[in-house]
């Protein structure tokens, strides 16, 4: 399951703020370590409406143009500082439609980005650059949060980002969330890191009372679902990644958050949709819960991005644990968009 390091291509969208900062961190990093090449873009906002020809908009954008370029500048030193070569562009517009656009065009294997971006935290929210790009993009999205405690530790000359030695992939069996997981098995071969399979079983799966039937039910539940992770754990195997498995109860992001602190995790990699149910409507996407709340970077995967020859390790996707295959998807709420 191996690529070419020469083949692979990172796309980095910053903005010039600390949370770009922290992102950049990653993007050099993983540049370095897997051989890839860096293009690194910036956009100038321009809100729909935005009359550029405007005597006044003109003297904003090219200021915007002024900050930028200088940033842009500094960025590319740092990176030549560390023998990256990177290729640099500015764009305007909407940032989001502007980056997944780059994205169709230069066809990246990896989109990283800063989830805290200049507004704030209210741009982390709903709606954020950063949400909107992993929403639409058409490969995997490392987004990693500004505040990040890796960049401390860079600083301090003792920990280098691409150092992401455990991987944490939740897993509800779902076709996304076993493309996940075979993409992190991918990361996790390149890096010579370690993966975590997590599955969470919910309160609402077991039943609505604590009779013995349901207490059957949600052991033949836990053993199913046991053997399918084992056979997991058993096919990242051959493929020389450790790992191991790990089930849970409670409540999905809470229980992939607490998973992710005690193990502990460097990095979550995680499915955008999964099976979809009464709970998605009353709780949201997990994935989008847990990119907001995660103190590691999240990388998270909508669409898979393989080089030709890759053969997949995770191959059979329709196999299901067959305990309550009928009425899995009412009853459980798993990783879901």
């Amino acid at each position: 399951m191996t690529l070419s390091k020469s083949e692979l291509r990172i796309l980095l969208a910053t903005d010039g703020s600390q949370g770009s900062v922290v992102a950049e961190d990653y993007a050099f990093a993983l540049a370095r370590s897997w051989g890839a090449s860096l293009s690194v873009m910036t956009v100038l906002e321009s809100p729909p409406g935005f009359d550029p020809e405007n005597p006044v908009n003109q003297l904003y954008l090219t200021e915007l143009m002024k900050q930028a370029t200088s940033a842009l500048v500094t960025l590319k030193a740092r990176a030549v500082d560390r023998g990256i070569s990177v290729h640099t562009r500015i764009a305007t517009g909407i940032p989001s439609e502007e980056v997944l656009s780059a994205a169709t065009g230069e066809d990246p294997d990896l989109i990283i980005v800063g989830t805290r971006g200049k507004t704030g935290l209210a741009h982390v929210l709903l709606g954020s650059t950063a949400e909107r790009i992993i929403r639409g993009a058409p490969c995997p999205v490392l987004a990693v949060r500004g505040e990040d405690p890796g960049r401390r530790l860079v600083e301090q000359g003792r920990r280098d980002p691409a150092d992401l030695d455990r991987i944490l992939v939740p897993v509800d069996f779902s076709d996304c969330s076993l493309d996940a997981l075979e993409y992190g098995a991918l990361v996790a071969q390149r890096l010579k890191a370690s993966v975590k399979i997590l599955h969470v079983l919910e309160p609402v799966s077991y039943g609505l009372d604590f009779t013995l039937p349901h207490r059957e039910k949600r052991e033949s539940i836990r053993m199913a679902y046991t053997k399918r992770l084992s056979e997991l754990v058993s096919a990242l195997a051959t493929a020389g990644v450790p790992s191991e498995s790990l089930i849970v109860g409670g409540l999905p992001t809470d229980s992939i958050l607490d998973a992710a602190r005690t193990q502990p995790a460097d990095l979550i990699v995680i499915g955008t949709h999964g099976r979809r149910g009464l709970s998605h409507a009353l709780f949201g996407s997990i994935a989008e819960s847990v990119l907001r709340k995660s103190s590691c970077p999240v990388l998270t995967v909508r669409s898979l991005k393989f080089r030709p020859g890759h053969r997949r390790v995770v191959s059979d996707r329709s196999h299901q644990p067959t305990c309550n295959r009928g009425t899995r998807h009412a009853n459980e709420r798993q990783i879901d968009q």
